[in-house]
């Protein structure tokens, strides 16, 4: 079966087959480096996308009460009694963005911040916050008897909290209006 009078030849096939095999244990390791680095990789960029998920639904606000200061049979500013939603964590109340669409639009900021703080640094903690807006130079105009505005507060995480503002048609002869 093998021809005996050339043992050199065998031994030449044996060194080859090693020089194989040790360039498949090199292309073997190489591969797996490049796995592990890989995996690596995408466990961070899981656990970031993970949190900024988290946050964006966590981290928000509830609107607990809206009322309106009615002057001259308008509501011309409005208070806005908010609050962390559950599991939350704190908020600067000064990066919330407020935006309004309706018979009033556009976007305002906060005039006042009550509760856990005083400016409008204030961070929303686990206590209800007072935010305070005025309408009528924010929004170019007051609202009167029957008017809708749609509310959007955007937390700097992301997180979106919607109310929407009815005045009551007849606004009455108060001081001021729950909304």
């Amino acid at each position: 079966m093998f021809d005996t009078d050339k043992p050199e030849e065998r031994g030449q096939v044996g060194i080859g087959t090693l020089i194989v095999f040790i360039a498949l244990v090199l292309v073997a390791a190489i591969a797996a480096g490049v796995l592990i680095n890989t995996a690596g990789f995408l466990q961070s960029q899981a656990e970031s996308t993970g949190q900024e998920s988290t946050d964006q639904v966590s981290n928000n606000i509830q609107v607990a009460a809206v009322s309106g200061n009615v002057n001259s049979g308008t509501v011309d500013s409005v208070d806005l009694s908010v609050q962390l939603a559950p599991g939350s964590d704190p908020i600067n109340a000064s990066a919330i963005e407020v935006s309004a669409t309706g018979d009033a639009s556009g976007t305002f900021t906060f005039e006042e911040i009550n509760g856990g703080g005083s400016g409008l640094d204030t961070t929303l903690t686990e206590e209800d916050g007072i935010i305070s807006a005025d309408i009528s130079s924010q929004l170019g105009g007051s609202l009167d008897a029957g008017d809708q505005v749609e509310l959007l507060f955007t937390t700097p995480s992301g997180a979106q909290t919607q109310t929407v503002i009815t005045v009551p048609d007849p606004l009455g002869n108060s001081d001021s209006v729950t909304l």
